[in-house]
């Protein structure tokens, strides 16, 4: 069963609660949980209104991409799912998402996070071009059935706080607080992400996708000018990035020409 937030997280929803539109105005809450994502899609699929938000304190079981697990213990970070039904802007939510948890980072602590393709935040560290520490990472999961889209879950992951990771994510996490050198308030990066992910939403509503492209590219330097490998038919093929398209796919120049990227694993060199 939902319990209630605790203060610091009941405050800020409260405070932001005129910049979030629908996005949080049903919040379910939860100390742990196996995975909000799955809660999110059960009340989805009962009917939950979009903008309905599960939150949990720690996850047993949660996911991120290609089929990782997401590490969340205890009290060291924000776990989040909220419900999307509009088929419009679906294919944009993962794009969407990024913005939002890195503009709401930005805005509640001043850390300098960036959106490392295709779904992480990351913040740079010391001067290696391609080297990042992972803090965040976002996760849309869409249902679909007869008559087309029925909703897509925007889940996201925020580490707030230091905590032991495990031994293969020793060198590539972080948190805010490990970045910051200081305390870090989870209701404030909680409520500001929101309100940014509403400030997004709107836009694409409004039919401006391309501004909300535009500030993802803005803070995702790497997606321009880095070298990567992935593989392709079995063969592991090198180039250079050179942004995203309309849909989300990395571009890529390589001898060949240039590849479209819209799934898989990509190496940062």
């Amino acid at each position: 069963m939902p319990e209630p937030p605790p203060p610091e997280i009941a405050a800020a929803l409260a405070a932001s609660a005129g910049r979030r539109g629908t996005i949080g105005a049903r919040i379910w809450y939860f100390s742990e949980i196996p995975s909000t994502n799955d809660v999110a899609i059960s009340l989805a699929e009962q009917g939950a209104a979009q903008g309905t938000t599960v939150i949990a304190s720690a996850q047993t079981a949660g996911r991120g991409r290609l089929g990782r697990g997401w590490h969340s213990p205890p009290g060291a970070g924000l776990y989040v799912s909220v419900v999307f039904r509009d088929a419009r802007y679906a294919p944009m939510l993962t794009l969407t998402g990024g913005v939002a948890v890195a503009d709401g980072i930005r805005a509640a602590t001043g850390l300098p996070v960036e959106i490392k393709w295709p779904n992480d935040i990351v913040v740079p560290e010391g001067l290696a071009r391609s080297r990042r520490l992972k803090l965040a990472g976002i996760l849309a999961e869409a249902s679909t059935g007869a008559e087309g889209l029925q909703h897509v879950i925007l889940g996201f992951g925020i580490n707030v706080r230091p905590a032991p990771y495990p031994q293969e994510l020793t060198n590539i996490a972080t948190s805010i607080e490990a970045e910051l050198g200081r305390t870090a308030d989870a209701g404030s990066v909680l409520a500001e992400t929101l309100a940014a992910l509403n400030e997004q939403v709107q836009r694409l509503e409004a039919g401006d996708a391309q501004s909300v492209l535009n500030r993802w590219r803005a803070l995702a330097p790497l997606a321009v000018g880095s070298s990567v490998e992935w593989d392709r038919a079995g063969a592991r093929r090198r180039g250079t990035t050179a942004g995203i398209d309309y849909d989300g796919a990395l571009l890529v120049r390589a001898d060949e020409g240039t590849e479209r990227i819209l799934s898989g694993e990509v190496r940062w060199l």
